[in-house]
């Protein structure tokens, strides 16, 4: 790789950029870091970083085990600025670049914020360090494509793997999909359900079945939460995946490039879905706290059984798919939907939308390139990326080798992923294990991704030895009703129900000011627009509101920002395409 011969500044000074920040810099003023080939075996003061994090949901200093480990390689302390948890959008990140320093590691979109903070000399050129990061070595051709357009190495990409473009990036669940209580879809003799309007009188019968849970609270078949509104009501867009559609801005593009459609076009997916939890809810199918509730009441809500029904299996099967419940054959697993054709991302070959790096103003950035290697090796991979994101966690803690060499879970790692949680003992760090999870929530490499060493993935859920191992009531009957699947890829693939997006690593040119503008008064009608219509009292109160949506819509500048929407949905197929023929070569 020609950047990895390269030898540029480790610091770069801080460059007068008006539109992100006020202050000046130092000219062509810089400190040059001598390369290296190999970072210190340890490292003697602590030091505490800043850790700048657009995907963060948690603010302050890492604990737990996950902190141990990191205290223990790099004798270093993670503080996690998390704008999610600041509130008020872009303010802080705003704020902080304006003051001249974002963090000591930044992780934030390629693109326009990496662009912006490259442009600012807020970001260091980490090319001296790169010799030495054998870790990152191994996905050279993501690093390579990253900073294509530099002068050096800024930035370092995230959501990488081995995979083809055109392999799904998911384990045995697809992101996406209708997972709904199996359990009492079973009592009801397993009803064939031929499209997604098939599931209201199923779900009616369902709920029918179980009207309370155990805790005594009323059981709904759907319980919706706004946290995750942006450009529409993201619950609404949930099930359009089903039918091979993701959005992009207010358009909607099929994973395969056959159709484009705008949110608000008449016969489009987002209207039907509207129209299909206006139907559920006409049934008393919806939760009537949707409109108020976060995400967290609702997983607390998916734990205790007043729920039935979800379009995510990291929702339904982690909150309620405990030992305990499956046993009893009680679950959540996805259901026969005859016309699903799911929306599934390929592996980005390139890597995902976010990237990771190092503040200019970091005072030891040598020590922050050890530690971002560090998150592309197997130790790194499997501790970052544990149990939100499907990772084994630590080797001796949650699994180990068995006498066939084969990673298995350990009794602790059987009680944290089968049952939820446990506590940790005191010399991994102590406290419960979700509490010490990594708390950056972004995955460097996927867990699908197989350790280059032993050759087995780093996802748990991967291995024969869990499969064997969780083996129950519920998945032999989901299994012996779903044509013998033992997974839910293995069902679609065999059913030819998903559709694969190549892994372009596509990201979206920055609005303009005017389609910035336009776009905000645009989704600030959609959003309140949509849930008004969920919960409209008639037909004909949920049509006038549809149709007043599409006139305010149109008069605010919806038309021209779908437009933009469109063309960059129809660039991004154009690199997917792309991407497939070259590494079809």
């Amino acid at each position: 790789m020609k950047l990895k011969r390269k030898v540029a500044a480790g610091v770069v000074a801080l460059v007068a950029v008006g539109m992100l920040t006020s202050c000046t810099g130092g000219g062509d003023d810089k400190t040059e870091a001598e390369a290296i080939d190999a970072f210190p075996s340890q490292w003697e003061e602590e030091i505490t970083i800043d850790v700048f994090d657009g995907l963060a949901n948690y603010m302050g200093v890492q604990e737990g085990w996950f902190a141990k480990i990191v205290k223990d390689k790099f004798n270093m302390k993670l503080n996690i600025i998390a704008p999610n948890v600041a509130g008020g959008g872009d303010t802080l990140y705003n704020t902080r670049v304006s003051a001249g320093e974002l963090g000591d590691l930044v992780i934030i979109d390629k693109g326009e914020q990496l662009d912006e903070l490259i442009e600012g000399g807020l970001v260091a050129d980490a090319s001296a360090y790169y010799p030495a990061m054998e870790n990152a070595e191994r996905f050279d051709s993501a690093v390579e494509n990253l900073n294509a357009s530099s002068d050096g190495i800024y930035a370092f990409p995230t959501s990488v793997s081995s995979l083809l473009p055109t392999d799904p990036s998911e384990g045995i669940d697809s992101t996406f999909g209708p997972f709904l209580r199996w359990d009492l879809y079973g009592e009801l003799g397993y009803p064939e359900v031929d499209t997604l309007e098939d599931f209201l009188p199923v779900l009616e019968d369902m709920q029918n079945l179980e009207p309370t849970a155990p805790n005594g609270q009323k059981v709904y078949a759907l319980s919706l939460f706004k946290d995750w509104d942006g450009n529409m009501m993201n619950n609404v867009k949930q099930p359009i995946t089903y039918y091979g559609y993701d959005e992009l801005g207010f358009a909607l593009a099929m994973a395969d490039g056959s159709d484009y459609q705008g949110l608000l076009d008449d016969d489009g997916m987002y209207k039907r879905v509207l129209e299909f939890f206006y139907e559920a809810n006409k049934l008393g199918l919806v939760d009537p706290e949707s409109t108020t509730q976060n995400y967290d009441t609702l997983w607390s809500k998916m734990q205790n059984g007043q729920v039935l029904f979800t379009w995510w299996p990291w929702l339904g099967q982690s909150a309620y798919n405990t030992d305990a419940n499956m046993d009893e054959g009680k679950g959540f697993m996805i259901a026969p939907l005859k016309d699903q054709e799911i929306f599934s991302y390929g592996a980005n070959t390139y890597g995902g939308k976010t990237v990771l790096a190092i503040g200019s103003k970091a005072e030891d950035p040598e020590r922050i390139a050890a530690f971002i290697d560090w998150l592309y090796s197997a130790e790194g991979s499997l501790t970052n990326s544990s149990q939100t994101m499907g990772a084994a966690g630590p080797q001796g803690l949650t699994w180990d080798a068995n006498d066939a060499g084969e990673p298995e879970l350990t009794d602790f790692g059987k009680e944290v992923f089968l049952s939820g949680d446990a506590t940790v003992p005191e010399e991994w760090g102590g406290g419960g294990y979700l509490d010490g999870v990594s708390t950056l929530n972004v995955t460097v490499v996927l867990p699908i991704d197989t350790d280059p060493e032993t050759g087995f993935p780093y996802s748990y859920k991967l291995w024969e030895t869990y499969q064997g191992q969780t083996a129950n009531p519920l998945t032999d009957d989901w299994s012996e009703n779903m044509g013998g699947a033992t997974t839910t890829m293995q069902y679609l693939q065999d059913n030819d129900q998903l559709l694969v997006a190549p892994g372009a690593s596509y990201t979206a040119p920055a609005d303009s000011s005017e389609i910035n503008t336009l776009r905000n008064q645009v989704k600030a009608v959609i959003v309140p627009s949509s849930w008004q219509a969920v919960f409209a009292e008639s037909d004909e109160q949920f049509d006038t509101i549809w149709a007043d949506l599409q006139k305010t819509a149109s008069g605010l500048g919806y038309d021209k920002v779908l437009e933009f929407d469109l063309a960059n949905a129809k660039e991004q197929n154009a690199q997917r395409v792309a991407i497939a023929a070259e590494f079809a070569e």
